[in-house]
């Protein structure tokens, strides 16, 4: 059995968290924080609240970001580039040093009626962190492509969580990454192993 930690704003708590565990079955244990881990800064706080629960886990997958790039005030995102990518780096640093595989999800984009969410802000940041986790060796599974097929559908008359459709798919596409990089581990120690134990001449 594999243990997996979900990460992630309400996207992940009442979206995709919600049919996750049950998706990947009972090859998986899944371990998720019962609280919203909102913007980047607080999941990177709320990892050492985590730490134990989190402990045995060997893949982690994570989201952050419509907190973050969020306007409520008319005076800015809640959170610069900088204040971001600082923030998301860390995070990333801290989980590739514990767990074997880490896997980013992209932010989700909203409906165009959203008054505190701008998409063009979304593709900004996500293009902004991508590319710096991707040279971190991170996983990146790009939830934000999928629900902008068709945003109409995969997102609800909130303008910004999952429907009951987005929740669908995009379970489906975690389960489904998560799963892949868990075949890929397994193959790569089967191979490990053959190789080490041909050295030794033991039988393989």
């Amino acid at each position: 059995m594999i243990k997996v930690t979900l990460l992630g704003d309400s996207i992940r708590m009442i979206g995709y968290g919600t049919k996750v565990p049950e998706l990947l079955g009972e090859d998986f244990e899944v371990f998720q924080p019962e609280v919203n881990c909102k913007f980047a800064k607080f999941t990177l706080r709320g990892l050492f609240d985590w730490e134990q629960p989190m402990a045995g886990s060997r893949i982690v997958h994570w989201n952050n970001g419509l907190w973050d790039i969020c306007n409520l005030f008319g005076d800015g995102l809640f959170s610069t580039e900088d204040e971001y990518v600082q923030n998301m780096l860390r995070i990333a640093d801290l989980l590739l040093q514990k767990y074997d595989k880490v896997i980013f999800a992209t932010t989700t984009p909203v409906a165009s009626e959203n008054r505190y969410n701008s998409n063009a802000d979304i593709e900004r940041y996500n293009a902004l962190i991508v590319p710096l986790l991707l040279a971190k060796g991170v996983i990146i599974n790009d939830l934000h492509k999928l629900v902008s097929t068709d945003i109409d559908r995969y997102i609800c008359e909130d303008h910004i969580h999952l429907s009951e459709e987005g929740i669908k798919v995009c379970s489906e596409q975690v389960a489904g990454i998560i799963r892949s990089v868990a075949k890929t581990m397994a193959a790569d120690e089967s191979k490990h192993f053959d190789t080490a134990a041909s050295r030794t001449g033991a039988p393989v």
